[in-house]
């Protein structure tokens, strides 16, 4: 699946507004620490071309390079659909792990800029592979018929045109990995943070950058995919490699620009400490094991670092965590210093126990993003048997039947915040309308439903095809309401999901918070890979074809999205569990 950048805008821009919203968003201890590494003032709205524009060109160069992957793999390498539907997923789903070890390296040791710097010239090179696989005359594809390719008797690829396959996908992983947890922030520590025209600087900052990303995804899923369905792939993908590489000059050109924040070191460590704490005092008594305030005021409980930090309560919830702030002799030293793999705060082991309530809601978010991951993998495929004309001259490129899913999802959220939102809040009397949860879970539910309306569209879609002897009778648009049920699905359930991690991890852990948002989009995109395997040698065999079947109008694709609507019922079911018990952070207890 595809990494849905607009979501992904969104959710930066969401955490990084609410990041902004008091002046005491960022330690001025922090801000002067960084002034004097740096020995600059940070100079706002100078850099903001040089930071913008490498964004924007970025955008355009890498959404248009792999929105049509799937296309490319199967006209230029003559790869079975679902073999390049299942390496399209591989592909995504490590793109979108790869931001979580970025963000680790550039915390921990290199920091935004040259983790960002290394980031851009990997994905350079991504393009530049990819670009010279689909124009040297040696790596061009050998020519195969409709009839041949159905039936799997095309030419397979050589060892080299793999070769440089893999490893152009290789470098554009590494490339995501080091621009996509760095690029926003890298924006936002160019402007005074303890100054209210520095707030007001970067409030005006995300809407840019918010709205050029916007604006660099349409482009790439209308006009370069359109290049490359109906003039020439090289072309296609040549001008994307022009524009990575006008990123990288713009990005250069303000150096002497910038303000280089130091790395601040990784919160793993942090977590880290917590359980060996507790691991080496797991034989130790809990002081008042069944009265939290009366336990809480006997155990290492200093203040926090940071105004910004909210103080946590002690919870009795994971309650063998706790021992890791049981006070011993000699831990304390009379300056006050300990042996923080010893003894951890409270408010460390408090921050543990958020991620370890998160990380099954977190779980349930995977199953969503499956079914979204369809509409760039099993949806292109079926755009391509369908009638995609509008009037007698102009046709949509598969790739870009998404883009009604990108026009549904706008026209929501305004429709969410303005109209749906106010309704709830008379009813439940809540600021947001509904909960955190309570939002997520309506997605999920749209999410499954989705899936049926495809698996019925998709059956009309074979029979039309299998009854008239052709695949061009059923219209493109018939696709709409899947895309539109989706769009609405990820306006509940991933914008929930963003909310839900912005409010609910420790302030110092956002790029955690960040991070764990791609690695379910992660998770997906290998579950959508390992369920497509699994359905297609089940039901392959003996002479029969697959659901899955290189020619999908002998499959049963339709059974295969009821599959993933039975998957999504049941994860409702355990996301209501784990919602039941699910802990907000900073109560005791919450009724949903």
């Amino acid at each position: 699946m595809m990494m849905k950048y607009w979501w992904l805008r969104l959710m930066m821009y969401r955490k990084c507004a609410s990041f902004t919203a008091s002046p005491s968003a960022e330690p001025v201890e922090v801000e002067e620490a960084n002034r004097e590494v740096v020995g600059r003032k940070p100079r706002g709205w100078q850099c903001m071309p040089y930071v913008i524009g490498n964004e924007a060109c970025e955008k355009v160069a890498t959404i248009g390079l792999t929105a049509n992957l799937t296309v490319y793999l199967v006209s230029h390498f003559n790869m079975e659909q679902v073999e390049a539907a299942n390496l399209t997923n591989i592909f995504f789903g490590t793109t979108n792990f790869a931001p979580l070890i970025g963000a680790f390296i550039s915390d921990a040791y290199w920091g935004r800029f040259r983790t960002l710097a290394y980031g851009c010239f990997a994905s350079l090179l991504g393009m530049l592979a990819l670009t010279l696989s689909a124009s040297i005359p040696q790596l061009q594809r050998q020519s195969c018929s409709q009839l041949a390719h159905q039936v799997g008797q095309c030419m397979r690829p050589s060892k080299a045109k793999l070769s440089i396959l893999f490893i152009s996908l290789s470098f554009l992983v590494l490339g995501a990995g080091g621009i996509r947890p760095c690029s926003l922030p890298f924006g936002v520590d160019q402007f005074d943070q303890t100054s209210e025209q520095g707030l007001r600087g970067i409030n005006s900052y995300f809407n840019w950058y918010y709205g050029t990303t916007t604006a660099a995804f349409m482009i790439s899923v209308t006009v370069v995919v359109y290049i490359q369905n109906s003039i020439s792939w090289s072309i296609g993908f040549g001008i994307p490699t022009v524009l990575m590489l006008l990123s990288i000059i713009l990005f250069f050109m303000g150096t002497r620009l910038y303000v280089y924040v130091p790395p601040e070191g990784s919160v793993f460590s942090g977590i880290a400490r917590v359980f060996v704490a507790s691991f080496k005092k797991r034989k130790l008594e809990l002081p008042f094991p069944d009265d939290a305030q009366q336990q809480e005021s006997v155990l290492y409980n200093p203040p926090t670092p940071s105004a910004r930090i909210m103080k946590l309560p002690l919870s009795l919830q994971f309650r063998f965590l706790n021992k890791a702030a049981v006070k011993c002799d000699g831990e304390i030293k009379p300056d006050g210093t300990i042996n923080s793999w010893r003894l951890c705060s409270i408010q460390q082991i408090e921050e543990v126990k958020c991620l370890m309530r998160i990380v099954p809601i977190w779980f349930s978010g995977i199953i969503c993003f499956v079914a979204m991951a369809q509409q760039w993998t099993f949806l292109v495929l079926q755009a391509m048997k369908m009638d995609r004309h509008l009037g007698s001259h102009f046709q949509i490129p598969p790739g870009s039947v998404v883009t009604i899913n990108l026009l549904a999802l706008a026209l929501f959220l305004p429709i969410y915040d303005k109209v749906f939102v106010p309704m709830a809040r008379r009813i439940t009397k809540i600021e947001t309308g509904i909960t955190l949860l309570q939002r997520q879970g309506i997605g999920l539910v749209i999410s499954s439903l989705s899936m049926v309306v495809a698996a019925l569209v998709e059956r009309k879609r074979r029979d039309l095809a299998l009854s008239h002897g052709r695949a061009m009778q059923m219209s493109v648009l018939w696709l709409s309401p899947q895309l539109i049920l989706t769009a609405i699905a990820e306006g509940f359930n991933a914008v929930g999901q963003v909310e839900f991690y912005n409010r609910q991890f420790p302030e110092h852990m956002q790029t955690l918070a960040g991070s764990l948002f791609f690695c379910s989009l992660a998770g997906a995109n290998y579950l959508s890979s390992f369920l497509v395997s699994v359905v297609k040698k089940i039901t392959g065999g003996g002479g029969r074809a697959s659901w899955l079947d290189n020619n999908i109008n002998i499959g049963r694709v339709d059974y295969y999205y009821y599959v993933i609507a039975i998957m999504g019922v049941v994860n409702v079911l355990y996301f209501l569990v784990c919602a039941h018990y699910y802990r907000y952070k900073g109560l005791s207890s919450v009724k949903e």
